[in-house]
């Protein structure tokens, strides 16, 4: 007798209202406007002096509980994901303590008082370990309820750095259940991989600052981009291999036939890269005819066949670059200018660009999420599909998550009939619908935690309404952020 099917019934998306428009932020940064486009996207979203990673989660679960009609009693599960928290202690409690508030102003139900409430923390793969947490959940002492994963993230990088364009903020929340209405997941099928990598992408509770002193950290990352770009291939290259010999399959045949890709998304050309990478790796490791494809490949290139070969079977010791010495040094040279190459052939264009048009020009407007940039991927791709009336039934799309430092996930899902109805729900274009473009001024004092006029009256969500300040004998709440549910604008 073949087990109850489980996976994702429904998505639920909430981004903050301040918009930055990339092709502005070029001009303010003297960069190449289009370079940004292809290789970034086209804007992000940042929060404002009362939103928190934390209001943005509570608002994308109590939009996906009123999308699509979840009784809160059945919830037994509220998982949170996230780099971005602000309490070392508590997590997805502080959501839930949120959320039932919020429904109890409404003259609902709270969420049953008898609801797990983890917090899963790997980089941006948070969200997914709390997604097989939840799929666990229901297969085993959660039999017969509901469970709800909620991916909420900052991302702030230095101002200057490589990273401040691909900056973002939002939280995406997915329902879980039995007999899912979207698509059934079997982790049996999956790959995985990890290593620890170091000075990849770190936030360290303290550094040092120039002054030889301690500081607190502000959730601003230390990173290293060409070293970080080659861990995320490496990583990925390392749990497709997992899931191809799981399931006993031949790599470029998977890639060739499977119907849709959905990556973890820093920016843009991240997955791009990532993807034609593994295609390139599967000709490599092919039949025959497989590594003749490869072999002209490279004389298009001008990339030495036998080097190119050398190179990726070399055994990928990825670590070995995460050294002040090597940072800088290109872990795949000739396999870089092999994928320079092939982006200009059809081929690439059937396999990459194809693969992943579903939800790309959606994307491109909501910057990095850490956690949340998977699923918000997902969601807009079957929010498209479902537009467009696509027809994904039965079809598998492969979910890609990844974590700096580093870990990552390979995570085939089958699309079940009638996924149309619960994807319409997802409404990716009211998520997005509240945005106000920040002048350059206007970003410049947000990033700097000035207060600034934004024009922006809360409606429909969490605020941040203080953050407590006594540290007194008898009573303490320092840095306790207090939220209120808001639901009209206050006069």
């Amino acid at each position: 007798m073949s087990p109850t099917p489980t996976g994702i019934s429904g998505i639920a998306v909430d981004v903050p209202p301040f918009r930055v428009d990339l092709h502005e932020w070029s001009r303010w940064a003297g960069e190449n406007p289009n370079k940004i486009r292809d290789v970034v996207g086209t804007g992000f979203r940042l929060p404002g002096p009362q939103q928190s990673v934390y209001t943005m989660a509570a608002n994308a679960v109590l939009r996906l509980i009123e999308q699509y009609a979840i009784d809160p009693q059945d919830v037994h599960y509220l998982a949170l994901g996230t780099e971005s928290s602000t309490d070392n202690s508590a997590g997805a409690v502080i959501t839930r303590g949120m959320i039932d508030d919020a429904l109890r102003q409404l003259g609902k139900q709270p969420l049953s008082r008898n609801c797990e409430v983890p917090e899963f923390k790997h980089a941006c793969l948070g969200g997914v370990y709390a997604l097989k947490g939840a799929l666990r959940y229901l297969r085993t002492d959660g039999q017969g309820s509901k469970a709800i994963v909620v991916c909420a993230d900052i991302a702030l990088y230095e101002h200057g750095s490589s990273g401040e364009p691909t900056q973002g903020s939002g939280a995406v929340a997915l329902l879980l259940e039995e007999n899912p209405a979207l698509a059934a997941i079997d982790l049996a099928q999956a790959g995985n991989a990890s290593d620890y990598r170091r000075v990849d992408f770190r936030k360290p509770i303290q550094y040092v600052n120039g002054d030889g002193q301690a500081h607190p950290c502000s959730n601003i990352p230390v990173f290293n981009g060409r070293y970080s770009a080659a861990c995320y291939v490496d990583e990925l290259l390392s749990a497709l291999e997992d899931m191809y010999d799981r399931r006993q399959i031949d790599g470029r045949d998977y890639i060739e036939n499977v119907d849709g890709v959905f990556m973890h998304r820093p920016f843009r050309r991240m997955p791009e890269n990532g993807w034609a990478v593994a295609y390139l790796f599967s000709l490599a490791r092919g039949s025959a005819s497989a590594q003749n494809e490869l072999r002209a490949l490279a004389e298009d290139a001008g990339v030495e066949f036998d080097a190119l070969l050398t190179e990726m079977a070399s055994g990928r010791c990825i670590s070995d670059f995460g050294v002040r010495e090597r940072i800088g040094d290109d872990a795949f040279p000739l396999t870089t200018s092999l994928v320079r190459s092939f982006r200009n052939t059809p081929d690439y264009q059937r396999i990459v660009l194809d693969k992943m048009r579903l939800g790309t020009d959606g994307m491109a407007e909501l910057g990095n999420l850490y956690t949340g940039a998977l699923p918000a991927w997902l969601a807009a791709g079957l929010d498209e599909a479902a537009r467009t009336g696509e027809d994904l039934d039965g079809k598998e799309l492969l979910l890609f998550g990844y974590g700096s430092g580093d870990a990552a996930e390979a995570i085939p899902v089958t699309i079940v009939p009638g996924w149309e109805t619960a994807a319409r729900k997802i409404a990716m274009d009211q998520a997005m619908a509240n945005a106000i473009d920040l002048t350059e001024s206007q970003y410049r004092a947000l990033r700097q935690g000035q207060c600034t006029e934004l024009h922006y009256q809360p409606r429909g969500e969490f605020v941040v309404e203080r953050v407590g300040t006594a540290i007194g004998a008898d009573f303490q709440d320092k840095g306790i952020e207090y939220y209120r549910y808001i639901s009209e604008p206050l006069s």
